[in-house]
């Protein structure tokens, strides 16, 4: 009886609509790191459009490039001079468009990186608004400064306010005598929502890469849209938050006036509306993703207020916010249920547990944990999103002082720097053991190729009898089934290590993710998660069983770290069993 409330518990039936996105497989493409095509060390367009080839054979439905508009590259991207045009070093338009085209022959969908909260101080709108142009004065957030009491005449900023990359998230321009506010670098002002004419331009930049025929976008750093502004310009410092003692790092406040504010997730629901004009039009769905680190009923809400509809899928970074290599399979559960528990009935959930802004999986988990990890995000119910280099197993790259780009680290100082970088995880990709890792044919690259690159790339797990690429290309194949599209989610934690994720539907065959977390060998009885026979569907790389193996008794042994899929043929009678006590819906 215990086990039966346990399962009843953890058991959804997910919505049953089939459209593109709600199952995809997306991979996160760093341009600027995924393939040189030119020889100039630094990844572009034409380089993912050679390599199309790679990602159909992976199985990606969709892929989603971090920002490619042009820039001046102060925060390699997000700080965008021009939302129209693409950066010269990645290509030209036509460039894209050829990527584009032909990455929908390949039947792979194209998403963009919508960066809505600021533009480059090189920005044409940003120019003209330092120069008090009609049409711009406020297109950005400037405040003239309070007086510094200790130096008449002097303007200090107009309140406590911290950049996401440490120091005020203020700066005065000489120009315009006034202080601008940036949440992120300074060379990033921040637009001003409070403008209708700033929502209507960035409604525009949407539609034009719509009207180019791209599929979506994922929408950046949506929580810092709109900041509490007074209309009296009496703006009021953000409380002390007690997590740090260091006054220029951005966790030392709460930031109850410029982040999460309801404002945001309104904008996202205004552009829903304009991509769903483009659905309307067109037949085929766009979506958007939105990226929030924020708290779950914050996060639930981006997905629609019940009368108006937000993100297809507010990205969920639980994964990553709450599990580390000392996390167990308990852990993990919790995990994975807040979303499931929390989610609007009708909605697809999302996995994320890498990008851009995150240590890689391999380095977070232990590379012991490769194949685990993505077996677990990809028997998950919704979409999964991969970042490039994760299918196989690629490590950060520590880099030095010298070496380090990232402003979120250079804002620091080489005593510290380290525990702000993002470039590990953003160095070349490892296509293959030759010169650059098969990234360039230049040996200076713009970051440095990992010193392990001979023994872990693309070509060599390709040619492996068995590899971490080749158990995630099963993974995704596995993912087509109507058992993982369609089918109900179980999941359990056998003790404190090993986690099950169960996938039924009625008729079809039911597979069962098996985990051992944990560093001891673990043993559990299978029968009480499928009554039947059982074969071995998927394993991890080192597994002692091999694809097709039939489970031989109902306890079954898990070495330290181990993972394996296993196959049941059809439903079983314990499916029957759940189908007449309501499941919960998910």
């Amino acid at each position: 009886m215990k086990l039966l409330v346990i399962v009843l518990c953890l058991v959804g039936v997910i919505k049953c609509d089939t459209d593109w996105w709600r199952t995809a497989n997306i991979y996160q493409i760093y341009p600027r790191s995924f393939k040189d095509s030119n020889g100039d060390g630094i990844g572009n367009l034409n380089g993912i459009t050679e390599k199309l080839v790679y990602l159909k054979y992976l199985g990606i439905d969709a892929i989603w490039l971090s920002p490619i508009f042009k820039s001046p590259m102060a925060d390699f991207g997000y700080d965008i001079s021009d939302f129209y045009d693409i950066q010269p070093e990645y290509g030209t338009m036509a460039d894209f468009e050829a990527l584009l085209s032909a990455s929908h022959k390949c039947g792979i969908k194209v998403l963009l990186d919508f960066v809505p909260n600021h533009s480059s101080d090189e920005n044409e709108w940003f120019k003209k608004s330092a120069m008090k142009d009609p049409e711009f004065k406020d297109f950005y957030v400037w405040h003239p400064g309070k007086d510094d009491p200790a130096n008449p005449g002097r303007k200090l900023p107009p309140s406590n306010w911290l950049s996401v990359f440490r120091g005020s998230a203020w700066k005065f321009h000489e120009g315009r005598g006034e202080y601008y506010l940036h949440q992120f670098v300074y060379q990033q002002p921040d637009l001003n929502y409070k403008n209708p004419k700033v929502v209507d331009a960035m409604k525009d930049v949407l539609r034009f890469w719509l009207d180019k025929g791209v599929d979506g976008f994922r929408v950046d750093a949506v929580p810092h849209l709109f900041e509490v502004i007074p209309d009296d310009g009496q703006i009021l410092d953000e409380p002390l938050s007690n997590n740090t003692n260091d006054p220029d790092n951005y966790e030392y406040l709460d930031h109850i006036f410029t982040k999460d504010r309801p404002e945001a997730i309104d904008m996202v629901y205004q552009w829903r509306e304009v991509v769903d004009e483009f659905t309307k039009k067109t037949g085929d769905t766009r979506i958007l993703l939105t990226e929030a680190y924020s708290n779950i009923t914050t996060l639930m809400s981006y997905y629609g207020d019940g009368i108006r509809n937000g993100s297809h899928a507010p990205f969920n970074f639980y994964l990553i916010m709450h599990l580390n290599n000392g996390s167990n399979a308990v852990d993990f559960n919790k995990a994975i249920r807040i979303w499931l528990d929390n989610m609007p009935q009708g909605c697809a959930a999302n996995w994320v547990i890498g990008n851009h802004d995150q240590m890689r999986e391999a380095s977070r988990f232990g590379t012991d944990r490769i194949d685990l990890i993505n077996m677990i995000l990809n028997t998950l119910p919704g979409i999964s999103v991969t970042y490039n280099g994760e299918e196989i197993g690629m490590t950060d790259v520590f880099l030095t002082w010298e070496q380090t780009k990232d402003p979120a680290a250079c804002n620091s100082d080489p005593q510290h720097y380290q525990q702000f970088t993002r470039d590990p995880e953003r160095t070349p990709f490892q296509w293959d053991d030759s010169l650059s890792a098969g990234f360039s044919t230049n040996p200076n690259t713009w970051l440095p190729v990992s010193p392990l690159y001979r023994d872990i790339n693309v070509k060599l797990q390709q040619k492996a009898s068995r590899s971490h690429l080749k158990v995630f290309q099963q993974l995704i194949q596995l993912r087509t089934t109507e058992t993982l599209r369609k089918g109900q989610v179980e999941i359990r934690n056998h003790g404190d290590n090993v986690l099950s994720i169960t996938r039924r539907l009625s008729g079809k065959d039911t597979y069962i993710m098996l985990a051992n977390i944990g560093s001891q060998t673990e043993t559990i009885d299978v029968s009480d998660i499928f009554p039947g026979r059982l074969n071995f569907h998927i394993v991890s790389v080192d597994s002692h069983w091999n694809k097709g193996n039939v489970v031989p008794k109902p306890m079954l042994q898990l070495d330290p770290h181990e993972s394996f899929i296993l196959k049941g043929s059809g439903s079983g009678s314990y499916y029957g069993y759940l189908m007449q006590n309501q499941l919960l819906h998910i």
